[in-house]
């Protein structure tokens, strides 16, 4: 039946544009419109994978490994194949029934009962970023508020000792590596060149902090529970998802916060709003832009024909603004309903692993920031990071007024 249904379906159109130019990544919107109103599906001629960019296609390419298989990885480079610039990850490139062992293991060592105790420690970092920030009254939210938080709050719960620079620096390095193996990541592998074999030692086991959770995962590994020899590449999958995505989130959230005074007004007046405005914001700039998958078969999605043992990318920035989907989608509303529905944290089997811990992250100082001041104006023009699948702030101007 299968088979047959294939046959018969029309091939999916061909766009002949690149995703990853430079127009596109400092200016997502006007592709994304393209790519959802063209097909449920787009062959995109340049780096010769499929697009989705509509909600509900996007969440059957996430979840239905049956079809659509993380083991080629999630990055446009297929890992199976010659050429590959990257490792496998032993988690998020995986596929069940191996996935759900190896899932079930970190959600034992990441238990709820766990993040809850990272609380008080989020909570004093926050509180001292905070301080800091709302003295200076005028500040770059990258830079004194997301940064300032995240880089020091995560890797001391990780258990890792790493400069923020060289945290930023590698992070750039992955999120390019995901993407087409263009000039911006020809530059960002230059740039990280010398610090690449600091960068594999310090995730090795020497080198975590005791009773960090980098520790209990290299215990874990001791005891049977992951693979020998993937400990170090799960501490690496961990310590990338909990601090890029996370500071793109938290600056777009202040982003948004600051241009849309009415939105801050309802966030002041009901702190409980803040989950919302953060969930809202991860929706209207989803910080991974795209994740891939490799199709295992000739298959169908929504009336196109998909070839097999072909690259499948899932655009979630496109997704998250699809008005199939959502009213009004370029709207910021911290009352819209969108936890668990926008498809920024991924969707199915492989749903982000550490999406309460970038919660709680959120939370934790933009809850901070929000208490000490009245209003969070522009303080001049936003400056986006041109990096191939992440969308994150450069630098964002910020008066903070109390």
């Amino acid at each position: 039946m299968t088979a047959t249904l294939a046959q018969a379906a029309p091939d999916a159109p061909v766009l002949d544009e690149d995703p990853f130019s430079d127009e596109n990544i400092a200016n997502p919107y006007p592709f994304f419109v393209r790519l959802r109103e063209m097909a449920p599906a787009v062959f995109i001629q340049p780096h010769s994978y499929y697009a989705v960019g509509r909600h509900e296609e996007a969440g059957i390419v996430a979840s239905d490994y049956a079809r659509f298989s993380t083991t080629g990885g999630v990055g446009l480079s297929d890992i199976r194949k010659p050429g590959a610039w990257r490792p496998r990850s032993p988690i998020t490139e995986i596929d069940p029934p191996d996935h759900t062992r190896v899932r079930a293991a970190l959600q034992k060592i990441l238990s709820p009962l766990v993040v809850k105790t990272w609380r008080d420690k989020f909570a004093q970092r926050a509180e001292e970023v905070a301080e800091r920030a709302v003295a200076k009254g005028r500040v770059d939210g990258v830079a004194d508020i997301s940064e300032a938080f995240v880089l020091q709050a995560f890797p001391e719960v990780l258990g890792v000792d790493v400069p923020p620079e060289r945290i930023k620096q590698t992070g750039e390095l992955n999120f390019n590596q995901l993407g087409p193996n263009n000039e911006r990541l020809k530059r960002a592998t230059e740039r990280t060149a010398p610090i690449m074999e600091w960068y594999a030692q310090v995730l090795q086991r020497e080198y975590m902090l005791p009773g960090g959770f980098g520790e209990k995962i290299y215990l874990a590994e001791d005891a049977g529970e992951f693979d020998p020899g993937t400990a170090a590449p799960h501490v690496r999958t961990f310590f990338r998802a909990g601090v890029d995505t996370t500071m793109a989130g938290i600056g777009s959230t202040l982003k948004l916060l600051s241009e849309n005074p009415g939105q801050f007004a309802l966030v002041k007046a009901d702190p409980a709003r803040i989950k919302g405005a953060f969930e809202e914001a991860l929706r209207m700039e989803s910080p991974a832009q795209v994740m891939f998958r490799v199709t295992t078969a000739d298959t169908v999605l929504g009336g196109v024909k998909l070839r097999a043992d072909t690259k499948v990318g899932y655009h979630m920035g496109a997704a998250n603004r699809d008005p199939r989907q959502w009213p009004d989608p370029d709207r910021f509303d911290v009352t819209r309903q969108t936890t668990g529905v926008h498809r920024s944290f991924g969707f199915g089997a492989h749903v982000c692993i550490g999406q309460m811990i970038a919660r709680l992250e959120a939370e934790s100082i933009l809850g901070a920031i929000i208490r000490r001041v009245r209003a969070i104006e522009p303080d001049g023009k936003a400056e986006w990071r041109p990096v191939n699948t992440l969308r994150t702030l450069d630098s964002l101007p910020l008066q903070l007024r109390t």
